[in-house]
This record gives structure tokens, C-alpha cells and sequence, in this order.
């Protein structure tokens, strides 16, 4: 059964090529949904998939690709659709 996680992600995570990684990982794991950049320097991310899928790139998303720091997680309401058309950067 399809599952969806919206995610505030915190720390050093613009412009160390986070939303691409996050999005070459969700699309390997079969993962839709998006990624997008905030005005407060945090990433957004909304995704869909099985609960497998889903914990693997929760897990991913804690320390991100080489360059990031990631500081935390902040789960965010569900009332947000995710992109159900593959992965995409926002």
C-alpha cells in the first residue's frame, strides 16, 4: 500500500546539490513526489511510495549527499499531494 511523508529538511542543504541526489534516490527506490528549495534555506520534500521505499529514503534524507549537513527532520501535515508522475525538483 502507497504511503506519503512531507518533510522539512534543516542544516546545510542548498546549494550542495541536495534536491538532485534526493531525487536520483527517490527515483532508484521507485519513489514519486518532489523536492523543492525554501526561502528559510530548508528543503521540502513530499513522497509517495511503498513503506519500504519510503524509510529507506527517510533514513537517506538524515545525512544526504557529500557536502550537506543535515540538522533534522521535521515532519510536516500530509495535506499536501504529492507529484504521482515520477520524481521531480521543484
Amino acid at each position: 500500500m502507497s504511503q506519503t511523508i512531507h518533510l522539512m529538511v534543516s542544516g546545510v542543504v542548498q546549494g550542495v546539490g541536495f534536491r538532485a541526489a534526493t531525487c536520483e534516490r527517490a527515483q532508484a527506490l521507485g519513489v514519486t513526489g518532489w523536492v523543492a528549495n525554501r526561502a528559510d534555506g530548508n528543503v521540502e520534500v513530499c513522497a509517495q511510495g511503498d513503506d519500504a521505499a519510503l524509510t529507506q529514503l527517510q533514513n537517506w534524507l538524515t545525512t544526504g549527499p557529500p557536502g550537506a549537513r543535515v540538522d533534522g527532520l521535521t515532519p510536516l501535515e500530509n495535506g499536501i499531494s504529492p507529484n504521482t508522475d515520477g520524481f521531480k525538483i521543484r
